[in-house]
């Protein structure tokens, strides 16, 4: 599907709405654009300097008058999705309190659970007080705006890596899975409305005709109701957030939903190798673990390659390259993070012995300081597990989960089974981030510091499975057995 065009005019600002005006917009535009030409790895991995700076200029053309709060956070997440990198955009994670509660609390929630398929919503889980919208219901409409329509919209703000729209698709699905979800957050800013009613063109499983049914959206306070408990024992917690289960023939099934566990008591790796150890000792004659639905986080896909090595194995000819050494001093304010030594990278980002030859234009260093001192290796540990493996994929897979399945597919330590993947294999931005937080606006922009770059020229796609359909077991769309 093609993308598409920026949505214009941008919806008038609600009532009480404070306005932000054009000479501060454009100032935080003009940080923003030294930033990210200064700092941004992929910044030119899809697009010519020449097409970036007409980027820059259409972003400094639309804020050339005064605008709400809304209106300029829409304006920045469309210009983030013109650069075209899964990791960069005005994260909803990130935001200050302040303008999170403005942008991202209030109605208009839509009452279900949903995917897009074929461009249709397609709802999997109804929350209407009277079971109007039974799972399998196709929703044609929303307030008199064709879905289709909306997606349009709605692609224009969407995040992933160059032409994989199936992540982009993916990413505007409302699954319950994350307190922000896309849709929920954009839909308010894109489609305002004083009422709680939405009125809806459907038809439900079983009927021959489409019906126009009344429906009162949600808050986000019922909207993260469902949700709530999980992510507490998930962000602080020490809830399992894995499943484990043995299938009739003694296949391991393993779902890993997320693996975001950064602030997590729950000792994952100990959980996870004892569990390798039991399969390796019981000869199972299968792992099959289910990343759909599941971006990233942690490596923690390294921990099941190193009991399918039998020798130390040099994985893939991507390299990790930088744009900078040293942060400009007039930026720093402006830019948070996890590790202030971030700003610096000093001697870890070595010259390069000569152009790497598929780093785009400008100057790039190679990032030394999370290689290992032998090369980037896969080194056998505990007890090496010898049945078959297999990946449930899908578009959600964009960041570290991508990068788990492109390890697996191109060492042939498994078979991938599903949907191809988000993520591209011209290489990703990511492994660490500046939050960017120009002054005046204070909207957030994440920054990722770390680019991958293949050794030749590869496809501007996501990873193919082999098979559309699990072999050993029977699972649901969202990976649910």
């Amino acid at each position: 599907m093609l993308r598409a065009q920026i949505a214009s005019p941008l919806a008038p600002p609600p009532a009480g709405n404070p306005i932000i005006t054009s000479a501060d917009l454009e100032s935080d535009a003009a940080i923003l654009r030294k930033a990210y030409e200064g700092l941004h790895p992929g910044i030119y991995r899809y697009s010519s300097k020449a097409e970036m700076d007409a980027k820059f200029d259409a972003l400094q053309k639309s804020l050339a008058h005064d605008l709400s709060l809304p209106d300029a956070y829409i304006a920045f997440s469309v210009f983030a999705a013109q650069e075209k990198c899964g990791h960069t955009h005005a994260n909803f994670f990130n935001q200050k309190k302040g303008v999170a509660t403005a942008l991202f609390r209030g109605r208009n929630r839509v009452p279900f659970y949903f995917r897009w398929l074929d461009q249709e919503i397609v709802v999997t889980r109804d929350f209407t007080p009277n079971h109007q919208l039974p799972r399998g219901t196709r929703v044609l409409s929303i307030n008199g705006t064709p879905v289709r329509a909306i997606l349009d919209r709605f692609m224009t703000v969407a995040r992933a890596d160059g032409a994989n729209d199936a992540k982009r698709i993916a990413y505007l699905e409302v699954s319950g899975d994350s307190v922000y979800e896309a849709l929920d957050v954009y839909f308010p800013l894109f489609f305002p409305q004083e009422s709680v009613a939405m009125q809806l063109v459907a038809q439900r499983p079983g009927e021959a005709s489409p019906q126009t049914l009344a429906v009162e959206a949600l808050t986000f306070e019922q909207r993260i109701a469902p949700i709530k408990q999980r992510e507490a024992g998930r962000k602080g917690g020490d809830d399992l957030v894995f499943d484990w289960k043995y299938l009739g023939d003694g296949t391991a099934y393993q779902r890993t939903p997320t693996w975001a566990l950064y602030n997590s008591r729950w000792d994952w790796k100990t959980w996870l190798n004892a569990r390798l150890d039991e399969i390796a000792e019981k000869n199972s004659p299968a792992l099959v673990v289910d990343l759909r639905g599941n971006e990233g986080g942690s490596d923690i896909g390294g921990e099941i390659l190193k009991r399918l090595v039998r020798n130390d194995l040099k994985v893939s000819a991507y390299r990790r390259l930088v744009r900078y050494r040293q942060t400009p001093a007039e930026l720093d304010p402006c830019l948070d993070t996890r590790d202030p030594s971030f700003k610096n990278w000093g001697t870890a980002a070595a010259e390069l012995e000569q152009a790497w030859p598929t780093a785009p234009l400008g100057q790039y260093f190679a990032l030394t300081r999370y290689d290992d001192a032998s090369g980037n290796l896969i080194r056998p540990v505990g007890k090496p597990f010898r049945g078959k493996f297999y990946v449930l994929i899908d578009a959600n897979n964009s960041s570290a989960t991508f990068q788990f399945a492109q390890t697996v597919q191109q060492n042939k330590l498994g078979t991938l089974i599903g949907q191809p993947t988000g993520g591209n294999q011209r290489g990703i931005n990511g492994g660490e981030f500046f939050f960017l937080r120009p002054p005046k606006t204070q909207i957030e922009m994440d920054l990722p510091l770390i680019g991958n770059f293949p050794s030749s020229p590869q496809p501007d796609a996501g990873l193919a499975p082999v098979s559309s359909s699990p072999p050993l077991c029977r699972t649901s769309s969202k990976g649910r057995t």
